[in-house]
C-alpha cells in the first residue's frame, strides 16, 4: 500500500511539474481578449506618441500602457487571421476599448468593416 501511495504520489507530481513547465504558462507572455478599433483617416501623417508620422498601409497600433516597441500579435477569434503590430502611439481613451489598430492591420484580420471588434492579444513583455 505505501508503494501504490509513493507511485500515485510521484505520478501526481511529475504532471503537475509538466503542466508549469509548459510554454503557454510563462509569466511574461501574456494573453488577452479585448476590443479593438482602428485609425480614422483623419489620423493619416499625424505624428503619434512615439514621435513617426501614423501611416494607414503600416502594421502599427497605439495601446495606453505597454511600452512603444512592442509587438503584439492580434486575432480576430472570428476568422482565426492575425497580424503582428508594433506600438508607437497611445490611445484608445475610451475605457471600453484596449487598442487601435492601423487601418492595414484592421483589414488584414477582417475587423475593418465592423468599427469595434473583440480580438485576442498575445505580447511579450521584455
Amino acid at each position: 500500500m505505501k508503494y501504490f501511495l509513493l507511485l500515485s504520489f510521484c505520478l501526481v507530481f511529475t504532471q503537475v511539474k509538466a503542466q508549469r513547465s509548459g510554454p503557454s504558462n510563462d509569466p511574461d507572455n501574456i494573453e488577452k481578449t479585448v476590443l479593438a478599433t482602428y485609425y480614422h483617416r483623419k489620423f493619416e501623417g499625424r505624428r503619434t506618441s512615439s514621435g513617426v508620422k501614423y501611416r494607414a498601409k503600416q502594421l502599427t497600433a497605439a495601446h495606453r500602457t505597454l511600452p512603444m516597441g512592442t509587438l503584439i500579435t492580434v486575432t480576430n477569434p472570428d476568422n482565426g487571421k492575425s497580424v503582428i503590430v508594433k506600438v508607437n502611439d497611445r490611445g484608445p481613451f475610451s475605457k471600453k476599448l484596449a487598442i487601435d489598430l492601423s487601418e492595414s492591420a484592421a483589414k488584414q484580420i477582417g475587423i475593418y468593416h465592423k468599427g469595434i471588434a473583440s480580438v485576442n492579444l498575445n505580447y511579450t513583455l521584455e
